[in-house]
């Protein structure tokens, strides 16, 4: 008896392992089929996210053509503007303008071209030498300021009768258009001497005292200098203010930095509305963008001079 009953246990046992490998089979074969289901109704058709997300790029498309479209008629708007201002600026001043942009990536190219074979030793060795000669040159520096502050202190008010501001108002740095040095003249198309600055503003605009001084001269008539003033700072300098329209000062007024002095005009010997404007020291004609330091940053100076190298040509 005892034998029989663990032969009907053995066999409930290997049935229900049956039954358990039986299912397990079924289940992966279920889940195979689900499978091959899956990936071949998502070969042949989409689920609605697939749908949606391939709509979603078609409009990105669309709208991504669109815009490079419009990108290049506006790039093509911007080259042939930037053509037609080179050829204004070359049939009015008769010179290429200055392409800032091409000099400052070629000076970079070069840079790199100069560091990118180096080894990071000589890196370093470059790196240390500069900062010594850049120490150096600030202790330098340093001196030449105390030095220049010594001399500020003993000058006393002196200083407000050096030119030391631009005679209009010009913080962009876009209105000087002819520099100091030889120039080609508007009317006779040669190259003379051009001894001082001009600035292309409308007329009426206004016109400042560079310094404190007294009005030394006031010329009302009709000269190839036009309207012009000329106020004496009583240092050796002289500073001259030309092709006005309107003069509000008269000889013998004592004037300060900053005082209104005229308006802007075309007066005279001009080819356009400009201000034409000269420093003197000891009878001399200077160059007056170096008496600019009051308003102008180091940079900005800089930009100043790499306007007035551009070679343009004189109002006046």
């Amino acid at each position: 008896m005892t034998g029989k009953k663990d032969f009907k246990r053995l066999r409930r046992r290997k049935r229900r392992r049956q039954r358990v490998i039986r299912a397990t089979v079924y289940l992966f074969v279920w889940f195979g089929v689900a499978v091959l289901y899956y990936l071949g109704f998502s070969i042949f058709f989409d689920t609605p996210f697939e749908y949606s997300l391939k709509h979603s790029t078609d409009r990105l498309r669309t709208e991504y053509a669109a815009l490079e479209a419009r990108y290049d008629s506006l790039m093509h708007v911007v080259d042939n503007l930037s053509a037609r201002d080179r050829s204004v600026f070359r049939i009015l001043f008769e010179s290429d303008p200055y392409d800032f942009d091409t000099e400052y990536e070629t000076k970079q190219a070069a840079t790199y071209e100069r560091i990118v074979g180096r080894s990071t030793r000589q890196l370093k060795r470059e790196l240390r030498e500069r900062v010594a000669d850049m120490e150096g040159r600030l202790d330098r520096l340093a001196a030449s300021y105390l030095a220049l502050q010594a001399r500020i202190d003993s000058t006393g008010r002196r200083c407000d009768n050096i030119p030391a501001i631009q005679p209009v108002i010009n913080k962009q740095l876009t209105l000087l258009t002819a520099s100091y040095g030889m120039r080609i003249h508007p009317f006779y198309k040669t190259l003379q001497s051009h001894q001082g600055v001009d600035y292309t503003i409308p007329e009426g605009s206004r016109v400042f005292a560079t310094a404190d001084g007294t009005v030394s001269s006031v010329a009302l008539r009709h000269s190839t200098q036009g309207q012009t003033v000329v106020i004496d700072h009583g240092n050796g300098y002289q500073t001259q203010y030309s092709h006005l329209s309107k003069i509000n000062v008269r000889r013998g007024q004592q004037v300060r930095r900053g005082d209104i002095i005229a308006l802007s005009g075309d007066t005279g010997l001009s080819l356009a509305p400009h201000l034409h404007y000269e420093v003197r020291l000891n009878g001399m004609r200077v160059d007056p963008i170096h008496y600019f330091f009051m308003e102008l940053s180091p940079t900005e100076y800089q930009r100043m001079i790499r306007i007035a190298q551009s070679g343009m040509q004189s109002f006046d």
